[in-house]
């Protein structure tokens, strides 16, 4: 979804801020999301991090943009982001909740000590069964792994 809305019609990456902007715009609509300046760069920080912000991460960062920007504004847009599927939340262990605007299939290592989360890709996990009683009864949209443990800063700090 991201090298959708990221992407001209050739499938290139956008190398103008205008070619993106518009793209993002394009995206929005035919998600039927409004489109405001806020949103926009809520959505665009969140593809350009690596770090899986937290709303107050994300608030903080477009605060500098838009200084008038609410903390429940930033909220809103990433719930919304997350159920248009244009973002997930990345499941945790009793932290705020941190998103990831990476759509392509990888998973997510998180550091109980620093709270880092760290993505990484084994092609095993992309075609885990569901257990054959789940599929009867439910309907599976995502599957996810996740690991936590000590990143490897935090095992050479101490």
């Amino acid at each position: 979804m991201i090298k959708h809305l990221m992407s001209n019609s050739s499938g290139k990456k956008n190398t103008s801020v205008k070619e993106e902007a518009i793209g993002l715009e394009t995206g929005f609509h035919r998600m039927k999301l409004k489109v405001t300046p806020q949103r926009m760069a809520i959505y665009r920080f969140l593809l350009e991090t690596k770090e899986h912000p937290s709303a107050d991460m994300v608030y903080r960062q477009v605060k500098k943009t838009f200084p008038g920007i609410s903390l429940d504004t930033v909220n809103r847009t990433l719930l919304t982001l997350s159920r248009k599927g244009l973002a997930f939340v990345v499941e945790g262990s009793g932290d705020a909740k941190r998103y990831d605007g990476n759509l392509s299939s990888h998973q997510h290592f998180k550091c109980i000590k620093c709270k880092r989360i760290i993505d990484f890709y084994y092609k095993p996990f992309e075609n885990i069964p569901a257990p054959k009683c789940l599929g009867r009864k439910l309907t599976i949209l995502r599957k996810t792994v996740y690991f936590e443990g000590v990143c490897d800063l935090c095992k050479e700090n101490g």
